[in-house]
């Protein structure tokens, strides 16, 4: 599951999972064999919300630069650890999802995704650095998975222990009239109409290629 930018998308994917799974244990499918990542953009985040905070111009706004999209993406994570739980079992999973598992359901990964840096100013392994965590998925560019290997700061779970300075640096943001609801609908939106476009160039070049190949008539 792809373009996911907020956290109450990312809630409605992961409760969809679980649905789908019920209804494959109901009609005797192998849960095992089941596999899932929910995918969870994080750089445009920063891209949308800094370009606004930038028009404010303040120091408040100088200081809230760059945090928004690593806050979303750890307070996504705490979403996901209290559906399935977490590693080190110090927050439970919920009832629904132990009853999948004790099925033999696989877990649905968060992925993140978009974790390119934009802005010159940060580290480029920013979203890589900064998001690490048991059972995640990043698919990081070429460039940024050559500024890991040269120079990424891997010191094991960088989530842990982040969710109230997460929901801080979000507050944050908000108290500036920057309203987080309308920034990831507003993404959202963008996201589906450029995959929309990626979609419709493929098939015009495809039905294109096609014509030219196809054995001309008489």
């Amino acid at each position: 599951v792809t373009l996911i930018f907020s956290l109450e998308r990312y809630r409605k994917v992961m409760d969809a999972y679980l649905s789908g799974l019920e209804k494959a244990k109901e009609r005797g499918r192998d849960l095992s064999k089941i596999h899932s990542v929910a995918s969870f953009f994080v750089s445009r985040v920063d891209t949308e919300i800094d370009r606004r905070l930038d028009e404010l111009g303040t120091d408040e706004a100088k200081a809230a630069r760059g945090k928004a999209a690593v806050a979303n993406a750890r307070l996504a994570y705490q979403a996901y650890e209290e559906v399935f739980g977490s590693s080190d079992n110090s927050t439970q999973a919920s009832d629904r999802w132990s009853a999948l598992e004790n099925a033999g359901a696989r877990k649905q990964r968060p992925l993140w995704a978009s974790t390119g840096v934009k802005d010159k100013a940060y580290k480029p392994t920013l979203y890589v650095d900064d998001l690490v965590a048991p059972n995640t998925v990043n698919t990081m560019p070429e460039a940024t998975l050559h500024a890991t290997e040269e120079g990424g700061s891997i010191t094991g779970n960088t989530i842990a222990g982040t969710y109230e300075q997460a929901r801080a640096d979000i507050d944050a943001v908000e108290k500036l009239g920057i309203a987080y609801d309308e920034v990831v609908q507003l993404l959202e939106e963008e996201g589906v109409e450029k995959f929309e476009a990626s979609w419709n160039d493929l098939l015009k070049s495809t039905e294109a290629e096609l014509e030219r190949l196809a054995p001309s008539e008489g």
